[in-house]
């Protein structure tokens, strides 16, 4: 009981490590194209929904961990700097859609291909196995965790 207690202990402290130096190479990267951690995740976020580029606000907020008042300032941000565009729901007058504009897409192309460079540089070193066995293995512990935090 003891030894799975200290690996959990272990576990979180490396994964707070390793998710800061990914989160400070990535920072550095982002900081070339004038935009913050949570700009870059929207945009990120936004770029993955497929050829329409748009998302609910709340959508965003959920599946980015952001709160509302959060969300609702990256988007002012990203939408004067021309990234993003708000647009009336046809089915429900309340809601709005975000969507990713030409420039946005551009930006959120080039801020993903600097984000792999910063991981690339964090994980230099490390063998492709070890990386492949962590990631899948981490998969599982969050799958787990997931299912009894409902």
């Amino acid at each position: 009981m003891a030894s799975s207690l200290i690996a959990g202990l272990e576990l979180s402290k490396r994964l707070t490590r390793i998710g800061m130096l990914f989160e400070r190479a990535l920072k550095a990267e982002l900081a070339e194209f004038g935009l913050t951690y949570a700009e870059f995740d929207v945009l990120a976020a936004l770029s993955r929904t497929g050829p329409e580029y748009r998302m609910k606000p709340s959508e965003l907020a959920r599946s980015l961990m952001l709160t509302s008042g959060g969300t609702s300032n990256v988007l002012q941000r990203l939408g004067a700097a021309g990234y993003v565009e708000r647009s009336a729901d046809d089915g429900d007058g309340r809601s709005r859609w975000v969507r990713l504009t030409p420039e946005g897409l551009k930006v959120a192309t080039v801020a993903l291909e600097a984000a792999v460079r910063s991981n690339r540089e964090v994980l230099d070193g490390v063998p492709e196995p070890a990386v492949r066995q962590a990631a899948d293995a981490l998969r599982e512990v969050l799958r787990s965790v997931r299912r009894h935090t409902r």
